[in-house]
């Protein structure tokens, strides 16, 4: 009886871990994705001397051919105690909103995030209590 109680007991710790585990792991895929994305503008930045992706649209510039991607990576984040989750998604906006997800590029010209600057489109918190939109 003693060890099926101890058994339960480490099962009642373990399995709220183990959704807690998932979840850092697909917040990590998708900050992983984030710097795949901002390593390809800078290669893209480079290459045409100067010049980002005009648009949101035109950020599939960075697929065509493989060059210096071979297809825009999703954002995955999910559902915690901090967010609402979105599905997994590589729609790329030009505009912070909650209810598309994705990414949000910024090609409206110089702000404080800077022109060419990419982020994750959420503006809940990630596991660490941060916005998903300042990365």
């Amino acid at each position: 009886m003693i060890v099926v109680a101890i058994i339960g007991i480490l099962a009642a710790i373990a399995i709220p871990q183990f959704a807690n585990l998932v979840a850092k792991s697909q917040e990590g895929r998708t900050k992983a994705n984030l710097g795949t994305i901002r390593s390809a503008l800078s290669i893209y930045y480079g290459d045409t001397e100067g010049w980002y992706p005009t648009t949101a649209a035109n950020l599939t510039d960075l697929t065509t051919s493989g060059k210096y991607l071979q297809n825009v990576p999703n954002a995955d984040l999910p559902k915690t105690a901090n967010s609402a989750g979105h599905s997994a998604t590589n729609t790329v906006v030009n505009a912070i909103a909650d209810a598309t997800a994705g990414w949000y590029y910024n090609n409206g010209g110089a702000s404080a995030n800077g022109w060419g600057a990419v982020a994750v489109n959420c503006t809940h918190n990630d596991l660490r209590s941060i916005v998903w939109s300042t990365y």
